[in-house]
């Protein structure tokens, strides 16, 4: 069996800072597909599969944790 394809992507969020960055990475990793998030001030990057979801599905999941986001 071979390992899924996992895409990068850099996620800009609005007001965001590395605390509440932890709270948004531990949403998208809750999600099936997504291997890695790693929050900074402002921005998250984000290893994820394609096959399993879409930026826009990244970015709604960012948004329910009460930040404006989109993609960098």
């Amino acid at each position: 069996m071979t390992e899924p394809q996992t895409t990068r992507v850099l996620l800009g969020v609005r007001g965001m800072n590395k605390e509440a960055g932890e709270k948004v990475a531990a949403a998208l990793l809750t999600m099936p597909g997504v291997s890695k998030a790693t929050p900074d001030d402002g921005q998250i990057e984000v290893h994820y599969d394609p096959s399993a979801h879409t930026v826009m599905d990244l970015v709604r999941t960012v948004r329910m944790q009460g930040f404006l986001a989109g993609m960098l």
